[in-house]
């Protein structure tokens, strides 16, 4: 695929294909929309966690469907080149077949998305199925789900035990016969993602999954240092831009206290 060319799904299957990483980074507003796809990423994802980065939740569980439309339109205006995917947020799918393609025919309807994320395994393949056979393009969900932490607990690596791996293996094979195009692989041993990317002929994108995924994805404010309510172990911080930002405001406003700004050259 040459860099200019649009990325659809199509290209991220024979991205595995032919061996070729996959890069995946999120976003929740036009502005970041536009400069992440200026830089070349393959894949925006308007995930859920808005609802923590962008809103201020401590999960990802409040964000509703409505909002997610709307930062979904908002990263779509911005969006040219890359594959724009949509978070299905919680209990927008989970309540039966009817709802769950309502609410991702919206995102293809009311946005500029061309493919939404489920999370879970076997219990929502049913669901992912009709999806498909409807037009509507699914990445899956796998490992660590964010949307489950009440169950969990907290968020814990995923797939330690044997018994926990082999059913994340089986419901990778669960998901790909269900027609998702790729699948997002969190929080679980190097090993297991391994595994399961050799076992799917669909591209697993990992986050915290080691290096042998088809592709990786970060949550942007994370990787720019922008959220500082906590940093887990994957996430490798390529600048540290809420200290950037401390120190222009503060010089800010010590310009504005002792009158150095605006200067004579910012005036009319």
């Amino acid at each position: 695929m040459k860099k200019d060319e649009k990325v659809t799904i199509p290209s991220i299957l024979s991205m595995k294909q032919n061996g070729k990483k996959i890069v995946c980074l999120t976003a929740y507003d036009w502005l970041f929309a536009s400069i992440l796809d200026a830089a070349g990423l393959d894949i925006i994802l308007v995930g859920d966690s808005g609802s923590m980065v962008f809103a201020g939740h401590k999960t990802t569980l409040p964000i509703t469907m409505d909002q997610m439309i709307y930062h979904t339109r908002a990263v779509g205006r911005g969006v040219e080149k890359a594959l724009l995917v949509a978070d299905m947020p919680f209990m927008s799918y989970q309540a039966g077949i009817d709802d769950a393609m309502y609410n991702a025919g919206r995102f293809l309807k009311e946005t500029e998305a061309e493919a939404v994320k489920v999370e879970g395994g076997e219990a929502v393949a049913e669901t992912i199925q009709q999806m498909v056979k409807n037009g509507i393009p699914v990445m899956g969900h796998l490992g660590l789900t964010p949307q489950h932490i009440h169950k969990f607990g907290k968020y814990r690596v995923r797939g330690k035990d044997s018994t926990e791996a082999e059913e994340l293996i089986q419901d990778a094979k669960i998901l790909e016969q269900a027609g998702v195009f790729s699948i997002v692989l969190e929080k679980i041993p190097a090993e297991l993602a391994k595994k399961i990317t050799e076992h799917v002929s669909v591209p697993t994108i990992g986050i915290g999954a080691g290096t042998h995924c088809d592709g990786q994805i970060l949550v942007t404010h994370d990787m720019l240092g922008l959220y500082e309510e906590f940093k887990p172990k994957f996430v490798r911080q390529y600048a540290h831009l809420a200290k950037t930002i401390d120190q222009a405001i503060k010089k800010y406003i010590e310009e504005v206290q002792n009158g150095d700004f605006p200067s004579q050259k910012e005036s009319f």
